[in-house]
């Protein structure tokens, strides 16, 4: 159970899951904080680049307790992101417009933005 927010943590989303250790899913057993450093460190990449798609929206993602993820807008309005692919949806409201990661006005403006 959640800590936090008292939500019985049943599945874990495909991202949170370490689908490049080829035993993982073989195993009877996984032990609760096993590869937790690294479990975490992929966690924080993948909201990095996250963070580079939302940034052009006006919008900001961060980790939350290892379980969760909080999206924030530039006007002050967050929501609780149970998993990536859940992020998407909720992103394009408060942006209020798709959040689309191959739209070629946000693709020229990536480059223009790593081209400094």
């Amino acid at each position: 159970m959640c800590v936090l927010c008292g939500e019985m943590i049943m599945t874990v989303h495909w991202t949170d899951q370490p689908v490049h250790d080829i035993n993982y899913r073989s195993r009877k057993m996984i032990v609760a904080g096993e590869l937790q450093r690294d479990r975490m460190r992929l966690r924080l990449r993948r909201v990095a680049i996250a963070n580079k798609i939302l940034e052009y929206y006006g919008l900001t993602l961060k980790e939350w307790q290892g379980s969760r993820y909080m999206l924030f807008s530039k006007k002050g309005i967050s929501e609780v992101i149970y998993d990536l692919g859940g992020m998407w949806d909720k992103a394009s409201k408060m942006a209020h417009k798709t959040v689309d990661p191959l739209d070629p006005d946000f693709l020229r403006s990536l480059q223009e933005r790593t081209a400094q």
